[in-house]
């Protein structure tokens, strides 16, 4: 089991509150999405969760098996797809594919050699990724994300740039790779987001007034 446990929770730059007294806890096989609309803050929070953004109040307990994990070892459990997070774009996609997986293991059902296939880009499998489309990236990050062993799985905006038939493709590849693992999903309410969802965090109900 794997939690991640939020205890007064609070994230402000200089003196706005972006949210704050946000307590909950996160746990294997919870599915959980922060809603607000552009410059509500759900991004911050999301990258607040997983350490990336330091809080300003409160605290963020990670525990496996009911052991503590310290922060610089977070890290390890967790993957990240935002369409603003850069891709090594000089590599290949099968050479992009090989060297993620030498870092964050593949799940072990997950043939890393069969990456592109899996994301429904085999025909762009020896091409640099710097010429991909902003969907065909996006399709990457998420499939890395998704396919890495990990323990809780952080998405921000995922069908940000996704065509109909690419969020199609989405929906499926979340659904047979969430298994009992924790995924929290920031959205601009776009449904096709967080359809899988059972908890629901409205982020601009936690700004102080």
């Amino acid at each position: 089991m794997f939690e991640i446990s939020l205890k007064n929770a609070g994230k402000r730059y200089n003196s706005e509150w972006i949210f704050k007294n946000l307590d909950t806890t996160f746990h294997s096989g919870s599915s959980t999405v922060l809603l607000g609309g552009n410059g509500s803050g759900k991004s911050t929070a999301l990258r607040s969760i997983f350490g990336y953004a330091p809080l300003s109040k409160g605290k963020i307990i990670y525990q496996s098996d009911g052991k503590s994990i310290k922060q610089p070892e977070v890290y390890k459990y967790f993957s990240f797809c935002a369409p603003y997070l850069d891709l090594y774009e000089e590599l290949t996609l099968d050479e992009l594919a090989k060297f993620h997986f030498s870092l964050k293991p593949a799940l072990a059902e997950m043939d890393p050699s069969s990456f592109s296939e899996l994301i429904e880009l085999k025909r762009a499998a020896d091409k640099p990724v710097k010429y991909f489309s902003s969907g065909m990236k996006q399709r990457v990050r998420i499939g890395l994300a998704l396919m890495s062993d990990v323990k809780a799985i952080f998405l921000d905006e995922p069908t940000s740039n996704l065509d109909g038939k690419a969020i199609d493709w989405y929906r499926s590849t979340v659904m047979a790779y969430k298994k009992d693992r924790i995924l929290l999903v920031a959205s601009n309410k776009r449904e096709e987001e967080y359809f899988f969802c059972e908890e629901k965090i409205e982020i601009e109900k936690y700004k102080p007034v």
